[in-house]
């Protein structure tokens, strides 16, 4: 086969199972026969990562030789004949799983990945429902790191997907591996919990692992007992991308919009207010889009960078500190709710600050993180108390016995349950810029916008760059999607060579529509989602957030103006360069066997 660079301009011709098929040059065997509706089953393979080939469960016959070769990672050549299944292949791949399961706790019952663990699916994919070997599972503590993520490395299946994710996708490297052949492990730098190390809590690991190795810190038993406390007032908030990920939990079309249920869900949970970090998110544009004017009419420090992103905040505080000043000073939306829940909602309401416990529904890792962060006590209390992922609030439902695609369409409670279009797209990579930039622009000129979208900054690529004219000045923008790419764009900032004004960053790929909390999934899901949040944009009355009626009263009647005292008091914030191993923070619990 030749080794040239492949060319996609360039059809090959195959065979898969005797179907004839033409693909691209430089596809794979595993691409080609999903083409023509092949299964190749595979365990190691994902395919936002680095393809490592290290399963062998992918195998099959090409041409007709003894020679094996892994579907996932090697390259289809003009005339292939592959086959993908007969006795031999499906008697080495019900070995190589035996194999697997002799090493593997059997456990599934105490799993969180009950029912969603792909290595389960194969077995029962292969009628292996008892040990074929031995079993003589390796026993690890599971490991609490900061109450965000956990890992129970005794289920590890050694795939890497994990290392691939955190190194050649985020360029973190807070994963890694030690060890040869069977003493092989996946572990962190020196064996040291991930506090101690790089990690900035994204949770792409958890997001790619295909078992219970890795996953976020379920925190639900601390949300029923809010609720079933009659001393507690539970309000909860929503984040934009949730209400376009919780529906695959139930069998829904990646990308459907399910907020009328998600809302009526909730209720039925027995919250007794359900409010939307959209509202919130509208909020953070009025602050942050006058911070961008005020540091660009006044010689601040540029570009200014956004703080949305909690991941995103840990890898400047690790990896640059130096660069902290070019951060927005604004809380995120989360935050910035945690905030008013405990200020304007109870004033508004009568209720006692001191008993309302706020919940958040995010598709992120880092949220968790972030609600425990010292500085996050504007308000005199803990402006977040408990943060769930998608993941976690799919559990509840199925828990409390709610037929999610049977329930009716609900509204979100007032005085902070109405948002606009902008604040929708705050979930993808590039929502951020293009909220900001519709308000920043009629802020700045006192003129409506003649098209409220901008298209410049939206999709998937890394890096997306353009020019928007505010009044007579020309302000040049970076939106940046996943940590590899901030990285980028922070040498450049660093070494002076960035000629941006403002520049977004979500840590995720994707956004938030691809959290490290979302119910799992690949790029063409997250790319779904994406098309979900943009259909809310443009179906809402409202698309700008500085037009939405409730974030008019919150500063007529309690804020004053964006960026004044009480604002700043409550929904700015700083961040420190000692960076995340000096938080006051909880740190590492390590347990026994655990779920």
């Amino acid at each position: 086969m030749s080794h040239h660079a492949p060319d996609p301009n360039k059809s090959v011709n195959l065979t898969i199972d005797g179907i004839p098929v033409t693909v691209p040059e430089g596809t794979t065997i595993l691409e080609a026969a999903r083409k023509v509706n092949v299964s190749i089953p595979v365990l190691c393979h994902h395919p936002d990562v680095k393809v490592r080939a290290v399963c062998r469960l992918c195998v099959v016959e090409c041409d007709g030789g003894r020679k094996l070769k892994a579907a996932c990672s090697n390259e289809v050549w003009e005339g292939l004949s592959v086959v993908t299944d007969n006795a031999r292949l499906r008697g080495i791949r019900r070995m190589i799983l035996e194999l697997i399961l002799a090493e593997h706790p059997q456990d599934c019952l105490a799993c969180i990945r009950n029912q969603t663990c792909e290595l389960q699916a194969l077995a029962h994919q292969f009628g292996i429902y008892k040990p074929g070997f031995p079993v003589e599972a390796r026993h690890f503590p599971r490991v609490v790191d900061t109450e965000t993520l956990v890992r129970d490395m005794s289920k590890c299946v050694k795939c890497g997907r994990c290392v691939a994710v955190c190194q050649d996708v985020q360029n973190v490297r807070a994963i890694n591996t030690s060890h040869r052949s069977v003493h092989y492990e996946i572990t962190t730098p020196y064996d040291k919990p991930l506090i101690e190390g790089l990690c900035v809590y994204c949770g792409q690991c958890s997001a790619v692992c295909p078992v219970g190795a890795i996953y976020e810190n379920d925190q639900t038993d601390q949300v029923w007992q809010a609720i079933d406390d009659p001393e507690r007032h539970v309000v909860v908030q929503t984040a934009p991308a949730v209400r376009v990920a919780l529906g695959d939990e139930f069998g829904l079309a990646p990308g459907a919009i399910s907020t009328g249920k998600l809302v009526s869900a909730l209720k039925r949970l027995g919250f007794d207010k359900v409010f939307d970090t959209d509202f919130s998110a509208d909020v953070t544009i009025m602050e942050e889009g006058h911070e961008f004017l005020h540091r660009l009419s006044n010689g601040g420090k540029l570009p200014m960078i956004t703080s949305c992103s909690p991941g995103w905040v840990n890898f400047m505080e690790v990896f640059y500190p130096d660069l902290l000043p070019h951060l927005s000073t604004c809380k995120s939306p989360q935050q910035m709710f945690g905030a008013l829940a405990k200020t304007y909602y109870p004033n508004a309401y009568g209720v006692d600050p001191a008993k309302v416990t706020v919940v958040s529904i995010m598709p992120c890792t880092a949220k968790k993180f972030e609600s425990k962060r010292p500085e996050m006590n504007s308000s005199g209390y803990r402006d977040v108390d408990v943060v769930l992922t998608t993941r976690e609030l799919g559990r509840m439902i199925k828990i409390a016995g709610i037929n999610f695609e049977a329930l009716p369409e609900s509204d979100y409670d007032s005085i902070m349950g109405q948002s606009s279009g902008a604040a929708a797209i705050f979930g993808t990579s590039g929502g951020v810029m293009e909220a900001a930039l519709r308000t920043v622009y009629e802020a700045a000129t006192g003129k409506e916008l003649k098209s409220l979208d901008f298209e410049a900054v939206r999709g998937h690529e890394g890096i997306k760059r353009t020019e928007v004219a505010v009044g007579d000045a020309t302000v040049k923008i970076i939106v940046v999607n996943g940590l590899r790419n901030a990285r980028r764009v922070m040498n450049s900032v660093r070494r002076g060579e960035c000629d941006a004004h403002f520049i977004e960053v979500m840590s995720c790929p994707g956004g938030c529509v691809g959290g490290g909390g979302q119910p799992y999934g690949t790029s063409k899901t997250k790319l779904s989602r994406m098309d979900g949040l943009y259909e809310i944009d443009r179906s809402l009355p409202i698309r700008q957030s500085h037009k939405n009626p409730e974030v008019a009263a919150l500063y007529e009647k309690f804020l004053g103006a964006p960026l004044g005292e009480k604002s700043h008091k409550l929904l700015h914030t700083h961040y420190s360069t000692q960076g995340k191993n000096h938080w006051s923070v909880p740190h590492v619990t390590i347990t026994g066997r655990g779920k």
